[in-house]
C-alpha cells in the first residue's frame, strides 16, 4: 500500500525502476501504471548473476566485496559446473525460478516452480504490460519504447549508440564469466524449462509486436551472449493481420487498462 501510494501520489512525469514483483494497483483502488519490462536468455542471466555475486563488473575492482561480504571464499571460487552437476541450492529450483515470480506477482505460489505461476505471468504480460522486450533485440526494444512513450524515450536509440554511453555500458560487463559445459548446460535447461517456456513466450509476443509496427527481426552481428545450444521453438516471420485495428487505437487500449 505504501508503494502504491508513493508511486500513484508521485509528480508527473515519473518513471519508476526497481525490482518489484507485479503489482495490481487497481485492486488496492489505485490507478494501474504503465508497466514495461525487458527479459533475457534465463541460462545467460543465471550466469551472469553467479559470476558477479563472486567477481563483480569493471567499474571497481572490490564492488564484489561490497555487494558479497560474507560469501566465503570456497564458495565464491565454486566452479560452475561443480555447482550445477552437483545440484548444489544456488545451481537448482526454486533458485533458479526467477524471471516468472516477477511477472506473475505477489501471490506466493508465483513462487512455486509450475504450470500455474507461468500462466498467470503470461496472462499478465497479455494484460497489464505495454510492452516486454528481449535483451538480445535491444535496440528494436529501444525503438518501441520511443514509439509508444515519446515523452521518456525521445532519442534513447542515439543515446544508447553514443560512444560515450557504450564506454559506460562496457564497464558494467561481468568480470571471470565462463561457459559451463554443455552437459552442465543442458541440465540448466531442464531445470529451467518453465523459464523458457515465459522466454520463448514473451520472444514470440515481442516479435508479434515488431512485425506490427514495421520491424524486422534481425540478429546481431556482435551476439551479446554466449551462444548456447539450446533446443528453441520454430518461430515464423509471416506478416500478421492488422487490418482491423490501426496502431493509434492498439496503443488507446493499453492505456485504458
Amino acid at each position: 500500500m505504501e508503494l502504491i501510494k508513493n508511486i500513484s501520489t508521485a509528480e508527473q512525469p515519473y518513471l519508476f525502476t526497481r525490482h518489484v514483483h507485479f503489482l495490481n494497483f487497481s485492486r488496492f483502488g489505485g490507478d494501474q501504471p504503465v508497466y514495461i519490462n525487458i527479459i533475457r536468455d534465463p541460462v545467460n542471466r543465471f550466469l551472469s548473476n553467479y559470476f558477479f555475486r563472486r567477481f563483480g563488473d569493471w567499474r571497481g575492482e572490490q564492488n564484489h566485496m561490497i555487494r558479497t561480504p560474507s560469501m566465503r571464499q570456497e564458495e565464491r571460487y565454486l566452479d560452475i559446473n561443480e555447482c550445477i552437476l552437483e545440484n548444489y541450492p544456488e545451481c537448482s529450483n526454486p533458485r533458479l525460478f526467477y524471471i516468472i515470480p516477477y511477472f506473475c506477482g505477489q501471490h506466493p505460489r508465483c513462487r512455486e516452480p509450475g504450470e500455474w505461476a507461468l500462466e498467470r505471468a503470461k496472462l499478465n504480460v497479455n494484460e497489464n504490460f505495454l510492452l516486454v522486450g528481449i535483451l538480445e533485440e535491444l535496440e528494436d526494444v529501444l525503438l518501441l519504447l520511443e514509439r509508444f512513450l515519446p515523452h521518456y524515450f525521445k532519442g534513447v536509440l542515439s543515446i544508447y549508440k553514443d560512444p560515450e554511453h557504450r564506454k559506460l555500458g562496457n564497464m558494467t560487463v561481468t568480470v571471470r564469466k565462463t561457459v559451463p559445459s554443455p552437459e552442465a548446460v543442458q541440465i540448466l535447461y531442464q531445470r529451467m524449462r518453465y523459464e523458457y517456456d515465459f522466454y520463448h513466450y514473451v520472444k514470440e509476443q515481442f516479435h508479434l509486436l515488431k512485425r506490427k509496427f514495421g520491424l524486422k527481426s534481425r540478429v546481431s552481428k556482435t551476439p551479446l551472449r554466449p551462444q548456447f545450444f539450446i533446443p528453441t521453438p520454430l518461430e515464423t516471420e509471416e506478416p500478421i493481420d492488422d487490418d482491423e485495428q490501426d496502431d493509434e487505437k492498439w496503443l488507446e487500449d493499453i492505456y485504458k487498462r
